[in-house]
């Protein structure tokens, strides 16, 4: 069937699989407000619209095939369409789809919070769920605050952030790790949270000098704002930032501060947790627990919403009422989402932990396999630092790589480049001048090469364009 458009043009409404290509791109730019997106370049270009999966490859509405370069930004672990995954949440929907945690529990949150706890940095033993990274680090948020209030200490209700830190969108996740570009007009909305200078590689300094500058400057916060801290959040790897690990030790050193003050530690693993930097987590490569740990991106395998805040047993008993005593009702942590707890997305996480068990023996070498295919871009023309730490890979862009002039914000060469990489058949997200990989762990050796020969190529393909912006044509 056809319709007539305002312009007179003619557009099938359907075809075989259903909707017609071009209707669907019509109705997405008639309805769709697409996050992150700047909507009048988005309106002005013809958009990508995901139809399919299989393994690690995405396929759009006019048969394209892609690579998943980003894993869909960061969640997916295991590919698309996975077998195991898809039937235990086939069997969930033959028992139940949705059952509230307000007051009672359902049966996959009770048994995947205890495979949470087991497998969970020592001493975390309570599981809080939500539903997105920026819900999980708000949850940690609010328990820093109050579980100090609870204690008697009100006046401990800032949290030390880090320059270049992301930890969502929320307000809460917003006031400890804010950019002035995405959060502009809620600036004035934010508490005064300290923040502290993240360990970004400086060409000036080595990784001992910037440990301690980062550490120091902690230290004195903590020092000179005795009894207003409650707590220190942390990314063990940046990644909005551009993929950006820190010196060995400084999460070591930052624990070690945080006990000597007696501060709580948040560590902020949505991103990082579940495989994607070698390890189950990301803080284990230091031996260091937090007393509040943030899960969410991977926890599914890429399949449903689901996050988690997982918090020490002296957390949770400082929330518990006292006996005899009604007054302390105020003490319970009166904060929950409605689908908190979904039984289906804790049923494909369970799944997921599984199949998760497979994989971890081959990311060391799967990491390494990355740094080979990643190791010729340090020879394009227009590459500064990459930086990788497991399977996620970080590839600043530059206008000259001799001093690092970075490229003008406008045009957007980190754009312009993933142009190129989708025409050789991979989607990548940028984030600026920094282009962002980051293959699903089930990607194979053989996948690995071949995106990484993908995105050379499309690199190359850019350097004429990158040339002229970078002569400032």
């Amino acid at each position: 069937m056809e319709i007539t458009m305002g312009d007179g043009s003619q557009v099938r409404t359907e075809d075989g699989d259903g909707i017609a290509p071009e209707m669907l791109e019509i109705q997405d730019k008639a309805f769709v407000w697409h996050p992150f997106t700047a909507m009048r370049e988005y309106l002005g270009a013809s958009p990508l619209i995901i139809k399919r999966g299989r393994g690690i490859k995405l396929q759009d509405t006019r048969g394209r095939w892609y690579f998943d370069g980003t894993s869909s930004i960061w969640l997916n672990v295991h590919g698309h369409r996975v077998e195991k995954l898809d039937a235990a949440i086939r069997s969930q929907l033959d028992l139940i789809a949705h059952s509230t945690l307000l007051g009672q529990g359902n049966v996959p949150s009770i048994i995947l919070a205890k495979r949470l706890v087991e497998i969970a940095p020592g001493g975390l033993g309570k599981v809080f769920y939500s539903d997105s990274g920026a819900t999980a680090v708000e949850i940690a948020l609010k328990m820093a605050v109050q579980y100090w209030a609870n204690l008697g200490q009100p006046g401990r209700r800032l949290i030390v952030g880090f320059s270049g830190g992301y930890h969502g969108d929320t307000l809460g996740a917003v006031g400890v790790a804010h950019d002035d570009l995405f959060h502009w007009p809620f600036l004035g909305l934010l508490p005064p949270h300290p923040i502290a200078p993240y360990p970004r590689p400086d060409r000036g300094q080595s990784d001992d000098e910037r440990r301690a500058r980062s550490l120091a400057a902690v230290e004195k916060i903590l020092h000179d704002r005795e009894g207003e801290i409650g707590a220190v959040i942390v990314e063990p790897v940046q990644g909005a930032a551009g993929i950006v690990p820190p010196p060995g030790g400084f999460l070591a050193g930052l624990r070690e501060i945080c006990d000597r003050f007696q501060v709580l530690l948040i560590v902020d693993e949505v991103a990082t947790g579940f495989g994607r930097t070698g390890r189950l987590f990301a803080c284990e490569a230091e031996g260091v627990a937090p007393d509040l740990l943030c899960l969410g991106k991977g926890l599914t395998g890429g399949y449903l919403p689901l996050a988690a805040t997982l918090a020490t047993q002296e957390i949770f008993d400082a929330f518990l009422t006292v006996p005899g005593r009604p007054e302390s009702r105020r003490r319970t942590f009166f904060h929950g989402h409605s689908y908190t707890g979904n039984p289906l997305a804790c049923a494909a996480a369970l799944a997921s932990l599984d199949l998760l068990e497979e994989l971890l023996p081959e990311l060391p070498a799967k990491a390494a396999a990355l740094a080979g295919a990643l190791a010729p871009l340090r020879d394009r023309p227009f590459v500064g630092e990459v930086r990788q730490a497991g399977l996620m890979a970080g590839i600043d862009l530059v206008a000259d790589r001799a001093s690092g002039r970075p490229f003008p914000a406008e045009p957007h060469v980190g754009f312009l480049v993933a142009r190129h990489i989708a025409d050789r058949g991979m989607i990548i997200r940028p984030i600026g001048s920094t282009l962002v990989f980051v293959p699903p762990l089930a990607a194979t050796f053989a996948e690995l090469e071949e995106m990484g020969g993908i995105l050379r190529n499309g690199l190359d393909d850019a350097a004429l364009e990158l040339e002229r912006i970078a002569r400032g044509g």
